[in-house]
């Protein structure tokens, strides 16, 4: 019996090694993941050069705390100013904590503007997290469901529908903030016009209050750039980190520009391992191999043809819905539940998974190749007309 506490229905199978987009159990057995830990593996398994890394920096320093000036994590702030047009970074250790970083700038934010009970607009179908701030924000009732009180300082709107927002501007002058994902994950793979964003980026000027892009999913290449907003061509206040940003090691941020930056002093918020060497150096060296290796093409082109394939694949097939997505970030929506699929295809050697009940979620790592994505769909999309014909 494993003493692990019992908060997530695992798969019945233990990895032992990776290599690349493959990952082996501990039989030895191979699959081919689709996943990448959750749009985490951002090189793939076993990059050499993260390897390289991550061995280097251990051997000459994990952690020294945020008491002190840490060297990698300063040129890691510098690295994503430059890729992001923000102005500074504030480091943790997950896309929640990142989240509730964002959260607590927007309330000091609006502190500051003389308003006692700031509020943030928020999206169905969102997913922020699962810490009480991140989770009140997140549009998943099935999710909060047991753990209220909530936290208040919320106020839910439809993704895509600027007119709610403008809605609630007429009715509620405790508004501070905007926040949204460029392209929903957790919510099922959902991307809208980008004149909704702009819309949003215009509006919240015009209020005066803050835009903020949560990244955590869709950010770090995965979408073809290095954010998702800039896809859409908007620059928000406040951007959020984490997933691919270490390739595996742990590591969150949370970007500060326009409206939002120079607002945190010493004492207002912090990490004890947030942005320590080990994390930072993986980081670098994940950024570094994305630029050398032409990684966001890659993802962009790749994440294109995975969604082309499909498209030929499953045409005229009854029961598919929709084949969306942006890069390397896919969702394939049926018309029911189709949870069973995770474990058909596990037992077929390939990692994928399910969200919002009936949306194939594809994450691969942006290493994946032509041949990769080819297999990826010769060996999926049989299952998935196997599982509409039953």
């Amino acid at each position: 019996m494993s003493h692990v506490m019992n908060t997530y229905a695992r798969l019945p199978v233990t990895f032992s090694h990776g290599l690349g987009c493959r990952i082996f159990d501990c039989a030895g057995r191979e699959y081919l993941d689709a996943l990448s830990g959750i749009a985490v593996s951002t090189l793939g398994h076993a990059h050499p050069k993260l390897v390289a890394t991550i061995a280097a920096q251990a051997g000459r320093l994990l952690h020294t705390s945020n008491l002190y000036r840490i060297g990698e994590q300063e040129q890691l702030a510098d690295k994503l100013c430059e890729l992001s047009g923000m102005r500074e970074v504030f480091f943790g250790n997950s896309g929640c904590e990142a989240n509730e970083a964002a959260i607590k700038l927007a309330r000091f934010y609006g502190h500051k503007q003389g308003i006692e009970l700031p509020t943030i607009i928020v999206m169905e179908k969102a997913f922020h997290g699962r810490t009480l701030a991140t989770l009140s924000a997140t549009g998943n009732r099935k999710a909060q469901a047991g753990f209220e009180p909530l936290v208040s300082g919320f106020v839910r709107v439809p993704y895509g529908d600027l007119e709610a927002i403008r809605s609630i501007a007429e009715h509620n002058k405790n508004i501070v903030a905007v926040m949204l994902e460029i392209l929903q994950g957790e919510g099922g793979i959902h991307l809208v016009d980008p004149a909704y964003y702009r819309g949003v980026r215009e509006f919240c000027d015009s209020q005066g209050w803050l835009m903020i892009c949560d990244e955590v999913q869709c950010g770090m290449g995965r979408t073809g750039k290095w954010f998702g907003y800039q896809q859409v061509g908007v620059n928000p206040d406040i951007a959020t980190l984490a997933k691919g940003l270490g390739s595996g090691v742990p590591i969150g941020a949370c970007l500060a520009g326009g409206r939002a930056a120079g607002l945190f002093g010493p004492g207002n918020h912090g990490s004890t391992f947030g942005g320590n060497p080990l994390a930072c150096a993986a980081a670098l060296t994940t950024i570094q191999v994305m630029e050398e290796d032409g990684l966001l093409d890659n993802a962009a082109r790749v994440g294109a043809l995975i969604r082309q394939l499909f498209g030929e694949a499953l045409a005229g097939v009854k029961g598919v819905r929709e084949i969306r997505g942006q890069g390397l970030m896919i969702g394939i929506e049926l018309d029911r539940p189709c949870g069973e699929l995770v474990s058909k295809a596990l037992a077929a050697g390939l990692l994928i998974n399910v969200t919002a009940d009936s949306v194939i979620r594809l994450l691969p790592s942006l290493i994946f190749s032509d041949s990769d994505a080819r297999e990826l769909v010769a060996r999926t999309a049989p299952l998935i007309r196997e599982f509409l014909a039953a």
